[in-house]
């Protein structure tokens, strides 16, 4: 067999299009990342809404039902301030007045000054709260009273009434008759809310805390962990209670049905393995057509290849991954085939890679995927299959490769390559093996924590793509 080895760097020949495991993920969209949040987001997210939509709807109702009683009380605060004032003044002597009008305006804040015909007043009407109280005032004062925010530029409430006949002025402060405004709602609404919004997260953090441990459960028992995968049965609620439940029965069950499935075939394969010994045996012995006896042989040889792939196939899921030298498995694999006159390999490795991974599964995966080319990748035209290997790293990862250059496999079928007992069309011809090979492969790359596909190459062929986690040195 033919056999070459390059140190330069590879770059994927005849290259898949695209290489399947070299691509990086597509990006998400902006709407589909802001949709794809996880249950507690959503969670809180829909609870916060609900809770922030009723504080305001509870803050617009407060309002309007305390608009009414309070324009109310401050018009008749302000008219029993200015009928107060009014009388003060109007039954103190004219020596008195004096000293009381000082008095008003340092205890009281309150100033009368005179209405005279040159004064610029601004209406008190800046919102629907000062036009209600202008309204009560004119109704308990008089229709010709006069209310303002400033006179002469000088701001402050003003009320314009009359002593004797003559026209004044009442000037107060402003802030006194305001109802609480902005900042005392600013402040209430930040402080309501943040309670509101961190009950929110605790109440979403209880509702998704079961479903997050199903989640891992499941994520446990997809990767054969049937054991680590079982649920608290005695929950708080009912319903978590039997999910939980019924979670851990069906795992009860998948596990039983996985041991029967692996003792099944264990014992299938070793049960046929002394019958097939005696019948070489026997043939050997009482066939004397030495045509008929080779082929005999050579059947019974294929018969105990495909029990040697049941056993591969039920070998036990656990696995002891250590970092493992890349560079000597593909020696080694290639050693074992270097008898084989019907095939040519060509290995391009760079450097000396390391991979986290089982040696013997590794192994086991190379030369299924060699014997698989060696079967059905022979180049047209010629009994010889020529097969390329080659191995590249990038950032935490190692890409493998191993392409034949046969006739590939239609597109329709090459999802179902990798399924148990699946057999290709005739495009790769005769067929001879049990169907476990891809599937044995697929599986051992899963277990060692990495992935694996098949595809077509451009200039014709079937490669197989795999990427193992680095090791680190």
């Amino acid at each position: 067999m033919p056999f070459s080895r390059s140190t330069q760097p590879p770059d994927f020949p005849d290259a898949t299009s695209p290489a399947p495991l070299e691509l990086l993920p597509p990006k998400k969209s902006m709407v589909r990342s802001l949709l794809a949040i996880n249950m507690f987001w959503r969670t809180f997210i829909l609870l916060a809404v609900l809770l922030l939509g009723s504080m305001l709807a509870w803050l617009k109702t407060m309002r309007e039902l305390e608009f009414e009683p309070r324009a109310l009380q401050t018009a008749q605060q302000i008219a029993a301030l200015v009928n107060l004032s009014r009388a003060a003044l109007q039954y103190a002597d004219p020596i008195a007045r004096v000293s009381l009008l000082k008095a008003m305006a340092e205890q009281e804040r309150v100033r009368i000054a005179p209405h005279e015909p040159s004064d610029t007043y601004v209406p008190l009407d800046d919102d629907a709260l000062d036009r209600r109280i202008v309204a009560a005032l004119a109704s308990r004062l008089g229709p010709d009273t006069v209310v303002a925010s400033a006179v002469n530029g000088e701001p402050g409430l003003w009320v314009g009434f009359t002593i004797n006949g003559d026209p004044n002025w009442l000037q107060t402060d402003r802030e006194r008759f305001n109802p609480g405004g902005g900042r005392t709602w600013l402040v209430w609404l930040l402080t309501t809310g943040g309670v509101s919004l961190a009950g929110a997260a605790l109440i979403a953090g209880l509702i998704n805390r079961p479903l997050k441990r199903l989640l891992v459960a499941t994520s446990r028992v997809r990767e054969g962990d049937f054991d680590a995968g079982q649920l608290d049965e005695g929950g708080v609620t009912g319903e978590i209670r039997e999910v939980n439940i019924g979670f851990n029965r069906m795992a009860q069950r998948l596990a039983k049905i996985e041991q029967d499935r692996v003792v099944m075939l264990a014992g299938i394969s070793h049960d046929l393995r002394t019958p097939l010994a005696r019948l070489r045996l026997e043939t050997e012995m009482s066939v004397a057509d030495a045509d008929a006896r080779a082929h005999m042989v050579a059947d019974i040889e294929q018969l105990d290849r495909i029990i040697d792939k049941f056993l591969d196939y039920a070998r036990p899921d656990h696995m002891d991954l250590k970092p493992v030298s890349l560079n000597k498995i593909i020696d080694a694999c290639c050693y074992a085939v270097r008898d084989h006159e019907d095939m040519r390999i060509k290995v391009q490795l760079p450097e000396p890679l390391m991979v986290m991974s089982d040696a013997t599964e590794l192994a086991r995966v190379l030369s299924n995927l060699l014997e698989n080319a060696r079967r059905y990748g022979k180049t047209p035209g010629t009994d010889v299959a020529d097969i390329d290997i080659a191995a590249k790293g990038r950032d935490e990862w190692v890409l493998i490769k191993v392409r034949d250059r046969g006739p590939g496999v239609s597109e329709s079928q090459l999802a179902d390559l990798s399924k148990p007992f699946f057999r290709g069309d005739t495009a790769r011809t005769a067929a001879t093996g049990a169907g476990l090979g891809l599937s044995i492969v697929d599986t051992a790359i899963q277990r060692m924590g990495g992935q694996f596909q098949l595809a077509n190459t451009r200039t014709g062929g079937l490669a197989a793509h795999i990427k193992l986690r680095r090791a680190l040195r």
